[in-house]
C-alpha cells in the first residue's frame, strides 16, 4: 500500500483557501484536513472548529515540545500545523507560504497546490466580506506581493480560484494523478 498524501493547499489571505478545501474533502471524503492551531482571535461568524484557537504561552509550548509539522508567525499572530499521528489517510494541509516552505523541506514528496485569486480586487472584496479591517486588509493585500513570487517558486500545481466548482474539480483531478502515480509517492 502507498504511503498516505501530503497535500499542502497554500496562498496569499482571500484566494478562498478554506471555502475550497472544506468543499475538496465534503467531495472526497477520504482525506483528512488537518485543523491548524493559531493564537489570532476567532473572526466574527468564524465557526469555532476553523482552527484550534489557543494563547500564546499554550502555543509556544507546543513549539518547545517539537509538536508542530510546521509553524510561523503571520501578522503578530502564531499559526502552525501539530504533526499528524500515523495513518493511512491522504491529509491536507491548508497553510500560509512559510508553512508550505517547512513542509516541503521535511517532505519534499508533499504535493503543494497553490491557490491565487482571480485578480487583486476580488482578493480584497474576499478579505472584507470575511469582517478583516481595513488595517488587516493593506496588511494581508501587501503581503501576497511577497508571498506570491515565494509560492509560485515551489508550487507543483497552481489553481486560479475564480470560479469555486471548477476550482474544487481541478484540486480533486490533481489529488487523482498524484494517487494514481506511484512512483512519485
Amino acid at each position: 500500500m502507498a504511503d498516505p498524501l501530503i497535500i499542502v493547499v497554500s496562498g496569499p489571505g482571500g484566494v478562498g483557501k478554506g471555502t475550497i478545501v472544506a468543499e475538496v474533502c465534503r467531495r472526497d471524503p477520504s482525506l483528512v484536513l488537518s485543523r491548524s492551531w493559531t493564537t489570532r482571535p476567532r473572526r466574527p461568524q468564524e465557526p469555532e472548529d476553523a482552527y484550534v484557537f489557543v494563547s500564546r504561552d499554550e502555543f509556544e509550548r507546543r513549539i518547545a515540545a517539537g509538536g508542530f509539522l510546521e509553524w510561523t508567525a503571520f501578522l503578530d499572530n502564531y499559526y502552525g500545523t501539530p504533526t499528524p499521528g500515523p495513518s493511512s489517510a491522504d491529509l491536507v494541509l491548508e497553510i500560509e507560504v512559510d508553512g508550505a516552505q517547512q513542509v516541503k523541506r521535511r517532505h519534499p514528496e508533499a504535493v503543494l497546490i497553490f491557490v491565487l485569486p482571480p485578480s487583486r480586487d476580488e482578493q480584497e472584496r474576499r478579505l472584507r466580506g470575511r469582517g478583516d479591517s481595513d488595517e488587516h486588509v493593506a496588511k494581508r493585500l501587501r503581503k501576497a506581493l511577497d508571498e506570491e513570487p515565494v509560492g509560485l517558486a515551489i508550487a507543483d500545481h497552481v489553481v486560479v480560484n475564480d470560479r469555486l466548482d471548477g476550482t474544487v474539480d481541478e484540486m480533486l483531478a490533481i489529488i487523482d494523478q498524484h494517487r494514481s502515480a506511484p512512483l512519485a509517492r
